[in-house]
């Protein structure tokens, strides 16, 4: 009798990695088991030695089956994929384009490669929910070869929007296939618009720096501003890089913290200024999102900040109610997963997210 196969996730970050396993039940993968390391800069092949040390530990017999990475960006790709060295070349011509996560992401599968050089390695991509948008949606107004040279909006947290989107199936079938507004909001945070379940227009663009404020990122930019800086300062794009993505947010607004959690906890004017400007840019964006699809029936809060802060949610909802949306002040405080007031023309959710079971998902249909 064959052994049960086990298929281990892995999301690597800046500074920290996120690993699972999940076994399956011929219906849905199912953790096993998980964890995380901070703090590890880029030193992954000691990193995932522990952690194929770790998967050993919980595999009780089972076989390892294959790896499932997420990467950030995919560019035009549509599905997951075998990692092969020719995806891998592709995948790495596109890490300028999200540099805080695209070479994490690759040094954890080279880093594998070389410990485990007959595991197959698949890869799973945020971008690749956001390929059903339209021509329309995701053109800029640039020059056509800009176009033709893949200068165009993708879309992110595509894994976390396809979990919210099945999940929601399950919670509420009936307003699932609806206009459909997904609000994933944590120290990165995008909005994205659904419409029968697949998305038709998000906040972030060509890279993971548009639309809302994030934890260090600025969101939407006139780019004029970059400009100025570069005439004006002198700076390179190595100095805007930085300000842009790491200096920026709200911890540039506040001047204390890139935590909402610390920012709702203090007095200071700049916490309230920060946070003020997160929900004013939230609201504002979801009203975009709702004109792209025509009016709204429903909106969901995940990510931490979305899936973890009542306040926050209270507070964008405020500037909903023009949209037919109020929430119901006791469930949304009390953490229920339906957050809205009964009769009104839209409803609300508060869902955890789960990036990792998307990514065993499609692991195992393609390596299992």
């Amino acid at each position: 009798m064959a052994l049960p196969a086990i298929v281990l996730t892995l999301n690597a970050g800046s500074s920290s990695l996120k690993y699972a396993l999940f076994g399956d039940t011929g219906i849905a993968p199912v953790r096993i088991a998980e964890g995380k390391i901070e703090g590890i800069g880029r030193n992954y092949d000691v990193v995932l030695d522990d952690v194929l040390q770790w998967t050993q530990q919980h595999l009780a017999g089972a076989t390892l089956t294959a790896v499932g990475h997420r990467i950030v960006h995919g560019g035009d790709f549509a599905n997951a994929m075998l990692l092969d060295d020719a995806a891998m070349a592709t995948l790495t011509a596109l890490a300028p384009l999200a540099p805080l996560h695209q070479p994490h992401n690759l040094a954890a599968v080279a880093a594998l490669a070389k410990l485990r050089p007959g595991l197959p390695q698949v890869g799973c991509f945020d971008t690749a929910f956001h390929q059903t948008m339209d021509a329309t949606a995701r053109r800029f107004a640039l020059p056509q070869d800009m176009e033709k040279a893949g200068i165009r909006r993708y879309g992110f947290h595509g894994l976390s929007f396809e979990y919210i989107a099945g999940r929601l199936q399950e919670i509420a079938p009936a307003q699932a296939g609806g206009r459909i507004i997904i609000a994933h909001l944590g120290s990165g945070a995008s909005l994205c618009a659904l419409k029968d379940g697949r998305s038709v227009d998000t906040t972030m663009s060509f890279t993971p720096l548009d639309g809302l404020v994030m934890a260090t990122r600025c969101g939407a930019l006139d780019p004029g501003v970059l400009l100025y800086l570069m005439q004006t300062r002198g700076m390179d794009a190595a100095g805007l890089q930085d300000m842009l993505y790491d200096r920026s947010g709200l911890l540039g607004v506040s001047g204390i913290s890139d935590d909402m959690r610390v920012l709702l906890a203090s007095d200071a004017a700049g916490a309230k200024a920060a946070v003020e400007l997160f929900v004013w840019r939230a609201a504002r964006e979801i009203g975009a999102l709702a004109a792209s699809l025509g009016g709204l029936d429903g909106i969901v809060f995940t990510g931490g900040i979305g899936e973890n802060s009542p306040p926050i949610r209270a507070a964008i909802a405020a500037r909903m109610d023009w949209l037919g949306l109020t929430l119901d002040d006791a469930a949304n405080r009390a953490g229920a997963v339906t957050i809205s007031m009964a009769g009104r023309a839209a409803l609300a959710w508060a869902i955890p997210t789960d990036e990792e079971a998307v990514i065993a998902r499609h692991t195992r249909a393609l390596a299992g």
